[in-house]
């Protein structure tokens, strides 16, 4: 593919930018990329992974850098949360602990979810699907319970049971 600025030299970088939106892809050879003043991978102005989490976590509205949410400090390196979303790594392993608060929205609106489930093989899974939906059936139905609704709690016990025919059968 050709430089889409300068037609001569072959493109080495490939931009997508969406701006509310609109999503535009730009394929430029490294000469017009410095010239436009992109940000070029592997260069001392260079993206980073530091630089995407830097950005997500000033993005949360939620958080609008109120005092309390900067002057939380880590108990064993002193990073605050502050220092922790300018850089975009943590001072030690200590640090999880100290902010994780805030992590978990973080982590939430990047992953969809908090808690690692991971992927499971759609030929050898069935099993391992069915127990994690047992899993999830039986810690609704302990919701249930705790909050009186034991109507709700029996159909979700009789979908349990179900479900274990059905690995039964299998």
């Amino acid at each position: 593919m050709i430089c889409q600025e300068c037609g001569k030299r072959p493109a080495t970088l490939h931009f997508t930018k969406i701006v509310n939106g609109d999503k535009n892809e730009f394929h430029i050879c490294e000469t017009c990329a410095r010239e436009k003043g992109e940000l070029i991978p592997g260069t001392s102005n260079g993206f980073s992974i530091h630089n995407l989490l830097s950005g997500l976590l000033d993005f949360d509205p939620s958080a609008v850098a109120s005092a309390k949410s900067q002057a939380i400090r880590c108990d064993h390196c002193g990073l605050t949360y502050s220092q922790f979303s300018k850089l975009g790594r943590f001072g030690c392993g200590s640090c999880y602990k100290s902010f994780s608060e805030k992590l978990d929205p973080l982590f939430k609106r990047v992953h969809g979810n908090t808690v690692h489930v991971g992927k499971v093989p759609k030929r050898t899974g069935g099993i391992i699907q069915y127990k994690r939906e047992i899993e999830g059936l039986k810690r609704d139905m302990m919701q249930s319970i705790e909050r009186e609704e034991f109507e709700e709690a029996a159909r979700i016990r009789d979908q349990i049971r179900d479900i274990e025919k059905k690995m039964a059968g299998t």
